[in-house]
């Protein structure tokens, strides 16, 4: 029996798959836990339609995220700390501050676990960090962290 798969099941495919199966598993097993739906007409035409959707999303979400990479080239985010002498910082600056700066300056919302960031900012001056912004696509941030006053 044929069936289109919706959701991911482990042995038999991902979801969105049109696998063949024997009659009682599909029966007994896949669908009546909705797990897949009948290889019928109407539904192969769903699923195509689905994929042409998920691909059309795919590819706004590659262009939102080529945009975001061409609008962090010109930002610089300055972050302001409590600092001792020397300019070392009490405590550190994270990706979560780094973020939400970069939100509250700039307008542009990048999640704060997407900010590459290999050690922890203890020190004032300027930083270049990589943001990866999916599908393949970095983007460069300069934050500048300065004594507070």
């Amino acid at each position: 029996m044929k069936v289109i798969l919706q959701q991911d099941v482990k042995g038999q495919g991902k979801k969105g798959q049109m696998v063949d199966v024997s009659d009682g598993y599909a029966r007994n097993y896949l669908l009546p836990r909705k797990l897949a739906v009948p290889a019928t007409a109407d539904n192969l035409n769903a699923m195509k339609l689905q994929e042409k959707v998920r691909q059309q999303q795919l590819e706004r979400e590659r262009q939102q995220a080529h945009e975001t990479a061409e609008r962090l080239k010109g930002c610089v985010v300055k972050i302001p700390a409590k600092a001792g002498t020397g300019g070392r910082l009490f405590g550190a600056v994270t990706t979560k501050e780094i973020s939400e700066a970069l939100a509250a300056q700039c307008g542009i919302d990048v999640a704060k676990q997407k900010i590459l960031q290999d050690d922890p900012i203890k020190q004032c001056g300027t930083y270049e960090l990589k943001c990866r912004l999916g599908f393949e696509v970095t983007g460069t941030v300069y934050v500048v962290v300065s004594e507070e006053k």
